[in-house]
């Protein structure tokens, strides 16, 4: 899910209540908080020699005491038009930034709108070889960190 997504589903439900649901199928608590708006940027170079970038905005969501704290999507679509000013672009993916038990960031994949609530299916994040081609990794006799392979 994009930025300039996630306003206009938050603008378009402005009463309604906020769920993430974990990979695991667990909520993050109803009464979390998003404490921060982040613009992270990446700059780096893969096992191949190739020059990559990306850019996410991370929201971070901290549980405080509080139980009686609940987030509307009109909430936090202004704490995002807060973030207008640090985030370059309308179209960076959405993650959401959470200790579950460790700190952890989890990309939005969908959402879900029900009578009074929007439910965020969060995803995991994954590694990968972006040289694969470079790495023989796609041939069975190659590994990725072979000295022969001419990469990492």
């Amino acid at each position: 899910m994009t930025t300039n997504e996630l306003k206009r589903l938050l603008e378009q439900n402005p009463d309604k209540k906020i769920h993430f649901l974990l990979p695991d199928f667990g909520l993050i608590p109803v009464h979390f908080h998003i404490t921060e708006v982040g613009h992270v940027r990446k700059d780096f170079i893969d096992c191949g020699g190739t020059q990559r970038l990306t850019s996410t905005c991370v929201l971070q969501a901290w549980v405080a005491d509080d139980e009686d704290h609940s987030l509307t999507a009109g909430k936090l679509a202004s704490i995002l038009k807060l973030a207008d000013k640090i985030l370059p672009s309308e179209d960076l993916a959405v993650e959401i930034e959470f200790e579950a038990p460790l700190i952890s960031q989890f990309p939005m994949e969908s959402s879900e709108v029900t009578a009074d609530t929007i439910v965020f299916h969060l995803a995991t994040k994954h590694t990968d070889c972006l040289a694969k081609e470079k790495c023989g990794v796609e041939s069975e006799n190659s590994s990725c960190c072979s000295t022969e392979s001419g990469c990492c």
